[in-house]
């Protein structure tokens, strides 16, 4: 009988480590954006739209600073998508307002090749032309294939080629923490 291996994991960021640093977004944002008036978030799918909705709440409540808050899903601009998408056309982006002269920050879990990041803007820049767009990202892991930097950074770590890191949120995954495997 073969011995199966166990999976060893490590927390990069508790649940109060990733409130913490979801707060730090809002009072960056709010210092830098605050008399805009034309500030806007999309979350990119999966997980980016919550991030999105928790740092406006937080924005809302302790800053006094509304922001609307959108979803988009970049499958359809992704240059691999007939590997990720095979059998058809999936597409639930819902932006209830108009991007074009926004200042749009993206919110993404995991920054790694960019790829997906790319995607977004090809999205988004389809959808308007925003003033600026900005990119917030939980965790940047490297590995980037395309030149693309987060304005804002939670957790900066190195990946062993092969590792992987998973953005646990309760809404999801009933928990909320970041784990390296």
């Amino acid at each position: 009988m073969q011995k199966s291996k166990a999976t060893k994991s490590s927390q990069v960021l508790s649940e109060t480590q990733l409130k913490r640093t979801l707060a730090g977004f809002a009072a960056r944002i709010s210092e830098e954006y605050a008399g805009t008036g034309s500030l806007a978030f999309i979350g990119i799918r999966t997980r980016g739209p919550i991030l999105a909705r928790r740092v406006a709440a937080v924005l809302k409540e302790k800053h006094h600073l509304p922001v609307p808050v959108g979803e988009l899903d970049a499958t359809l601009y992704r240059d691999d998508l007939n590997t990720l998408l095979p059998k058809g056309r999936i597409d639930a982006t819902h932006i209830s307002f108009e991007v074009t002269d926004k200042t749009v920050i993206l919110f993404d879990d995991v920054l790694h090749t960019g790829r997906t990041v790319r995607a977004a803007v090809d999205h988004l820049m389809a959808l308007g032309r925003p003033r600026a767009i900005f990119l917030a990202v939980l965790v940047d892991r490297g590995g980037r294939e395309l030149p693309i930097e987060a304005n804002f950074v939670g957790k900066k770590i190195e990946m062993a080629k092969g590792g992987d890191v998973r953005v646990r949120l309760a809404e999801i995954d009933r928990v909320d923490e970041v784990i390296k495997v």
